[in-house]
């Protein structure tokens, strides 16, 4: 069953939903703010064609790995480089192979970041396009969930 977590547009929490067709509404843990979801029957069988949030059709998919956590381990690892003479950066290439070959894929809503996981169809989805990503989220452009195209 795939997993949705929606960022909450009040606070940014993450709030953990089940898809479920009778659900309309999802309510933040933290700070009670109530959203409005439209999950569909295909949500229910894993297939993600239009987000349950803002009903958007333009997905990208990624490693599932915190971002945040990947910076922090590079700088730690460069600070260590004068120590190491540069073995820690080869330890983190080390670390970020395994990880790359062990971990899962998510795909991420461009207008609204949720989060979808155990997705059936993610071999359709796209990589991470920046140009798509600019228009989306500064010119609030619309691809219906087609390839940028020139």
């Amino acid at each position: 069953m795939m997993e949705v977590q929606i960022t909450c547009k009040e606070c940014g929490s993450s709030v953990e939903v089940v898809p479920d067709h009778n659900a309309h509404k999802v309510e933040c843990g933290v700070c009670k703010h109530v959203a409005d979801v439209h999950f569909t029957h295909e949500h229910e069988e894993g297939a993600l064609k239009e987000c349950p949030v803002c009903s958007r059709q333009d997905f990208y998919k990624q490693k599932d790995f915190n971002r945040k956590i990947g910076v922090l381990l590079f700088v730690i690892a460069a600070i260590l480089s004068i120590w190491t003479y540069g073995l820690s950066l080869v330890a983190l290439y080390l670390v970020d192979l395994f990880l790359f070959r062990k971990l899962a894929m998510v795909a991420i809503c461009y207008k609204c970041q949720t989060n979808f996981r155990r997705v059936k169809n993610m071999a359709d989805i796209r990589d991470f396009d920046h140009e798509m990503n600019d228009r989306i989220v500064y010119a609030d452009h619309d691809f219906k969930g087609k390839p940028l195209s020139h």
